[in-house]
């Protein structure tokens, strides 16, 4: 009986652990379709913070713009307009210089362990550049290239006099090193520039290119792994400050590796699959490069490590040891371009 009694005390004593919490609801934005990978993956991510809260922390996830711009969501989580937000770190040229290591080309081969790669590696960085938010997690999708309309572009050189809407920062300062014009856009405008002309072509995912409708309005496709975008969640300061221990304890078990990983492979999943329906087309050329052609593209780009390297050591960073460390690490993940 006493044991029983006992037993009965203990219990009480552990069962209201989240009792005393304060409950939140996440406000949790990305501009992308609600048909999109990244909404599952962020229900599943609010689902999992909840569970591990003991219900003291649910989350509504808001989708395509509906609280502000692609270009807003940093300093919308900064503000608080938003609790929880995915944010394109290249949208914003020169305010994230580390960050924009993974979009280097042919650096990262895989979704999966690229984001794993990248986040790991980016943990220690992320505390000062990031400082106005809670850092969550950073991923990139699959690799992907140039798709365009008019054209086809197979060398380096070919880029020159063409209008490119290009996926972030890096892909940007390419396009003008190669004679191109960039022309700035959030993904959910892509179609319209390029149907209008405004555009000839884009950097952008294959999976991502048949949901956004750009299939519809470009032809030519090159399959080579030239380029990354890295993405991250991150978190309202003074929303996760407010939180208890346990309440924070939910969070970061669900800001980890382990998670940008799953969040990762999710997305490139998706992204891998587009490739064979942007073949299964009609009117579609998708083109893979000779082992010349990949030559000469790594030998264009190699400017483009210069540069991140430059914005780098600007932030405070040894850039060749900062690179040596991301490509340990995603060699670690088993996502390293040979």
């Amino acid at each position: 009986m006493r044991k029983a009694c006992l037993a009965l005390l203990l219990a009480a004593s552990v069962t209201p652990a989240f009792a005393q919490d304060k409950t939140f609801d996440l406000k949790i934005s990305h501009w992308v379709p609600a048909s999109h990978p990244l909404q599952k993956s962020l229900e599943d991510w609010a689902a999992a913070v909840e569970k591990d809260s003991g219900g003291t922390i649910k989350g509504k996830v808001f989708p395509a713009q509906q609280l502000g711009k692609a270009f807003d969501h940093y300093d919308m989580a900064r503000d608080g307009i938003a609790d929880v937000t995915y944010v394109n770190p290249g949208y914003q040229p020169g305010r994230f210089p580390i960050v924009g290591a993974g979009e280097l080309p042919f650096l990262i081969s895989d979704a999966k362990g690229g984001s794993m790669g990248l986040d790991a590696w980016y943990r220690k960085y992320a505390e000062k550049e990031m400082k106005d938010v809670k850092y969550c997690l950073a991923f990139v999708h699959s690799p992907s290239s140039f798709h365009s309309r008019t054209k086809k572009i197979v060398m380096p050189e070919d880029v020159k006099g063409m209008k490119i809407r290009p996926a972030h920062a890096t892909m940007a300062n390419f396009v003008t090193a190669l004679g191109g014009t960039n022309v700035q856009s959030s993904a959910p405008e892509v179609r319209d520039i390029i149907e209008r002309g405004v555009a000839d072509g884009v950097t952008f995912p294959w999976g991502s290119l048949v949901l956004f409708g750009i299939d519809k309005v470009t032809k030519y496709h090159m399959e080579a792994p030239l380029y990354t975008t890295t993405f991250v969640f991150v978190m309202n300061k003074d929303k996760y400050d407010a939180m208890s221990d346990k309440q924070k304890a939910a969070i970061d078990k669900n800001c980890s590796t382990e998670m940008a990983g799953v969040v990762g492979e999710h997305w490139g999943k998706f992204e891998d699959a587009g490739i064979d329906k942007v073949k299964a087309e009609e009117g579609h050329e998708v083109y893979k490069l000779t082992a010349d052609q990949t030559a000469a593209w790594k030998k264009a780009a190699e400017p483009l490590v210069k540069t991140w390297g430059d914005g780098a050591k600007k932030a405070g960073v040894d850039p060749d040891a900062a690179l040596a460390d991301l490509k340990a690490s995603l060699k670690k993940y088993n996502a390293l371009t040979e």
